[in-house]
């Protein structure tokens, strides 16, 4: 799995290379210095250095290097960019996403709102408190719903339905259809793996 995870990392960089970057800077809410080399990209509100001479990723604060997963879904961003679209402000399941969302929604639901349903089904608040360590707003869906901005132009929405004796409890995590023209359908699938991830984490670490 690492070496899969390190064959897309690489090729990304190179993908980043052929392309001009002031473009990128035009069509997404990032900033490009030609002096350095280095784009600064925003992800779940905290900035991220990608150092184009050197083919690194950390965070700007601190210097702290994201996992893998998490860089090529950065690297995809950025290279997967196009032109603005006019797409309707709607949520919508990851079914409904072109280009393999409903081949890739059993394995998606299996690895990431199962967890989800798990983790906040019977406790839907808990939610909320989770949601705040990645800077998640309240929504008004389900028993309970954040939702995060994972770039600037990407927004995702985490919504629970509590169940009971009767009812089974539910989840689920929505995107805006204009994450088809933003990332490509595996990225957008790893964003909401790593989102189901880090909320699942921070009730352990609440716990603590």
């Amino acid at each position: 799995m690492e070496t899969n995870y390190r064959i897309a990392y690489d090729k990304y960089w190179q993908d980043l290379k052929r392309k001009v970057p002031e473009e990128i800077a035009t069509q997404l809410a990032v900033t490009y210095s030609s002096d350095t080399r280095q784009f600064v990209v925003t992800f779940f509100n905290s900035e991220y250095i990608l150092d184009c001479n050197n083919e690194t990723i950390y965070r700007k604060t601190d210097g702290h290097v994201p996992e893998i997963n998490v860089c090529i879904i950065m690297l995809n961003y950025l290279t997967y960019a196009q032109s603005p679209q006019e797409t309707a402000k709607k949520w919508v399941s990851l079914k409904e996403i072109p280009n393999g969302g409903m081949l890739f929604y059993p394995a998606f639901h299996k690895n990431s709102i199962e967890g989800l349903i798990k983790a906040f089904g019977h406790q839907s608040k808990q939610l909320l408190a989770s949601g705040s360590v990645l800077n998640g707003q309240p929504a008004s869906l389900g028993d309970a719903s954040v939702i995060f901005q994972a770039f600037p132009e990407i927004p995702l929405c985490v919504v629970v339905w509590e169940g009971d004796e009767e009812v089974r409890a539910n989840a689920t995590i929505l995107f805006e259809p204009s994450i088809e023209h933003l990332l490509h359908i595996e990225s957008a699938i790893g964003l909401g793996m790593y989102l189901a991830s880090k909320l699942k984490r921070a009730i352990v670490e609440q716990e603590q």
